[in-house]
């Protein structure tokens, strides 16, 4: 009886697997010839997945119907879950591919964690032998291509836009009391005129001591001065590390572009800073712009912008947001942004590794019908500050021209390589002499990655 049983369900599974490579519904792509053979392919995140609605919007029903047919169609049962926590997934991974045990994986890595496994030789390549997919479709994320290329070779991507990172909000009450409309920011920053020196000149134009009592009143920023620093290197066509010319990672941080803007993001921020107290907490700022002495701050966007935001109308503070202007040597404003990277281990034959990267691209792509929603991002982002921050800073800071991922994320977070005796502490020192200290310890850095 069993025997009968288990005849029937795999009759069964071929009859909707041959059904569904007929009659595929009308917008959906086009079928290829893959079959699963009902293996399970396990997509596997460092949180826990959302589990299926029990009443779902439109749009969630058919995200389920597509991944319904996408089951069928290539005899797959695709299983999202937890594999790990933040801190511990990547170990998973390089557990994994030093003892697989036959299992079929997608895996998302937090950017902080992709180095060890790529230096190591853990991860496929997306665009290997075979490949059933194309990454230049729209769908890819492009920053994290890029990021993630090594010679001709791509080992880890996502889909959709990049989250944006590093912006400017503006205090709009204190700019039109200094007599600037903070209208003609935006207009600037649409027409390629938000720039270094237009933002020095706001800033030398709000900054004041309003009582002649020798104090400061109204300071022209204030946030953090490292991702200050670090947008600015950016926006001025720098970079802390990159490829050479020999496909080993290396130190571009003494780069002319690199420096400049250091050098001009320190000036900045000790000449028009409103800088930590003596008693002051490491997140003095919050509170400083909440008070209304500072015209501008430079935060991340998630600071406003998300739900969970840190400040807002409610907080007193009514503010625009821009991105960092552009300097001298860049083409145009960028923010650095620090997307999740997904990969496949390096333990499966080239066409077993084309499949799991075809399914990844069809269940984390567009569903067919909604390829141009491009609203779903804005959530209640209106409820926080003007239209023109949401439909012009951040819908551009979304696009891949304006994104660029930092490949010190290969040798470890921002702040145990760039921080740590760098940025932070670049108040004190030039540019030059900091990176000339540093250079020995992210060179030991560079070797250990390289070598491997």
């Amino acid at each position: 009886m069993k025997k009968l049983f288990a005849l029937l369900l795999a009759v069964m599974m071929l009859c909707v697997s041959v059904a569904a490579l007929a009659d595929a519904p009308e917008g959906y792509p086009e079928v290829k010839d893959i079959d699963f053979g009902g293996a399970t392919l396990y997509l596997d995140y460092y949180w826990n997945p959302d589990a299926r609605k029990a009443e779902p919007t439109q749009e969630e029903q058919d995200r389920y119907d597509f991944q319904d047919w996408i089951q069928a169609t290539y005899n797959v049962n695709v299983v999202e879950e937890q594999w790990s926590d933040w801190g511990g997934i990547s170990t998973e991974l390089v557990n994994f591919v030093g003892a697989p045990d036959g299992s079929l994986r997608a895996v998302v890595l937090p950017p902080d964690f992709v180095g060890g496994p790529m230096a190591n030789d853990a991860l496929a390549a997306w665009n290997g032998e075979g490949a059933l997919i194309n990454l230049e479709d729209d769908f890819w994320n492009d920053s994290t291509v890029s990021f993630m290329t090594k010679g001709d070779k791509v080992y880890g991507v996502t889909t959709g836009n990049s989250e944006p990172r590093g912006c400017l909000y503006f205090n709009k009450p204190i700019l039109e009391a200094a007599g600037i409309d903070w209208n003609t920011i935006y207009d600037m920053q649409a027409d390629g005129t938000w720039t270094w020196e237009a933002f020095e000149d706001m800033l030398k134009q709000i900054q004041k001591d309003t009582d002649n009592d020798g104090v400061i009143d109204i300071w022209g920023m204030t946030g953090s001065n490292v991702d200050l620093y670090r947008c600015a290197v950016f926006c001025n066509g720098g970079s802390f590390f990159d490829y050479d010319d020999e496909g080993k990672l290396a130190i571009t941080a003494g780069s002319d572009n690199t420096l400049e803007a250091l050098a001009w993001a320190k000036d900045i921020w000790n000449t028009y800073g409103y800088q930590q107290p003596a008693d002051g907490s490491w997140d003095y700022y919050k509170d400083a712009w909440k008070q209304n002495f500072c015209g501008f701050y430079m935060y991340q966007t998630y600071g406003g912008f998300n739900d969970q935001h840190e400040f807002g109308t409610e907080d007193g503070v009514d503010w625009g947001c821009v991105a960092v202007p552009v300097g001298p040597k860049g083409e145009t404003y960028m923010n650095v942004v620090s997307d999740n990277v997904w990969v496949i281990p390096n333990v499966y034959d080239a066409e077993t590794t084309a499949k799991i990267a075809y399914i990844y691209s069809l269940w984390h792509g567009p569903v067919p019908g909604y390829e141009d929603d491009d609203d779903a991002w804005i959530g209640n982002k209106y409820n926080f500050t003007d239209d023109r921050a949401v439909d012009e800073t951040y819908a551009s800071l979304r696009q891949p021209e304006h994104c660029a991922t930092d490949k010190c994320l290969y040798l470890g977070s921002i702040n145990d390589v760039e921080g740590s005796d760098f940025l932070w502490n670049l108040g004190g020192s030039t540019p030059a002499e900091l990176l000339e200290s540093k250079t020995p310890v992210w060179q030991g850095l560079l070797d250990a990655f390289n070598a491997k």
